[in-house]
């Protein structure tokens, strides 16, 4: 049990950011592409109080910390109005990127937090520094690969229709109702992490060689 809420402590806050800002910066770009549905709902922001959703962000990360396999979790999606952006198809990629994008940042941060860890072995603080940053590269890297699955409603669902042609794109959206279905199948039966574990594991692998986290 000590174990447990060791790594309860550890996890928690790189959680917490993860998806917090990932949320935020969705709404971010939605705002600066001309769709101000999240800003006026106070969602713009870096409160994780207002993105956190108590099963998402709390119980089922939670419980993929404590039975093992993929870290699996969301916040309260960032309302936006696609239709209210300044060229909605266009448009439409950035905001998706976004989320996908402040993940690589803050993977990229936590690679620094163990960098910095590191440099004080003599302090008391560098081992959870390290710990800690080790976590926030895992999450922020498995949430980062996850979103980009070319599956609505997912992010790499939204890139996919933005790039595909006017009618593809119609067709394809018809699959969003279905999606957050299908990505719990996949996940029960274990072919989730399969397809996105690679990927995953790789990322992580080249980060570890570009910041010499390996030596």
């Amino acid at each position: 049990m000590n174990s447990f809420i060791q790594t309860i402590a550890i996890y928690a806050l790189p959680v917490i950011f993860a998806i917090t800002l990932h949320e935020a910066a969705h709404g971010y770009v939605a705002k600066h592409f001309g769709d101000l549905t999240a800003y006026a709902q106070g969602r713009v922001s870096l409160n994780p109080i207002r993105h956190i959703d108590p099963v998402g962000t709390i119980l089922l990360p939670v419980l993929t910390l404590l039975l093992g396999g993929i870290l699996f979790g969301w916040a309260k999606p960032v309302p936006v109005n696609f239709s209210a952006l300044r060229d909605p198809k266009q448009d439409m990629l950035w905001v998706a990127l976004a989320g996908p994008g402040a993940n690589l940042f803050m993977a990229l941060l936590w690679a620094l937090v163990i960098k910095l860890g590191a440099a004080l072995p003599e302090s008391d603080l560098a081992r959870p520094m390290i710990l800690m940053g080790e976590a926030g590269i895992k999450i922020n890297v498995i949430l980062m690969v996850l979103n980009l699955l070319p599956l609505p409603p997912l992010d790499g669902g939204r890139i996919a229709a933005s790039l595909l042609p006017d009618r593809m794109a119609n067709s394809f959206a018809k699959i969003e109702p279905y999606g957050f279905m299908i990505l719990l199948l996949l996940l029960i039966t274990g072919v989730l992490g399969a397809i996105i574990g690679p990927f995953i594991n790789v990322t992580i692998k080249m980060m570890i060689w570009f910041f010499g986290l390996g030596n």
